[in-house]
């Protein structure tokens, strides 16, 4: 029964990608190639700010010490902005980020300089 439910699950991931792929061939040139921009992908697992002399001091073996308990959620950012948050998993002999929840933008209204707003005139 596992490679019927394994045969399931692997031919809707390759109907997804599939259809992303109609999706991606439907967009302009110019945006394609937005696509191909590497941009870097970090999961902090967490932070704390250190004197340049406790940063002088680290070296093979040191050990860093945070306050972040080990069960709250990583985050992951594109660029400097907060995308997702998640957790650890070990996938063979490697880890890897399971996202839980997407973060959404803030939204930001900023004036725009010189220019009247019509509901004032």
């Amino acid at each position: 029964m596992p490679s019927v439910s394994a045969s399931k699950s692997t031919s809707r991931i390759a109907n997804v990608d599939t259809t992303m792929a109609e999706e991606i061939a439907r967009l302009p040139a110019y945006t394609r190639s937005l696509l191909r921009v590497p941009v870097p992908v970090v999961v902090t697992l967490a932070s704390a700010p250190h004197s340049v002399d406790k940063v002088l001091e680290i070296g093979p073996g040191a050990l860093l010490f945070f306050k972040k308990p080990c069960d709250e959620p990583l985050s992951l950012s594109v660029g400097d902005r907060d995308i997702a948050v998640g957790e650890a998993v070990k996938v063979g002999e490697k880890f890897g980020l399971r996202i839980t929840s997407m973060v959404l933008p803030d939204e930001r209204f900023e004036p725009l300089a010189g220019r009247k707003s019509p509901l004032t005139d």
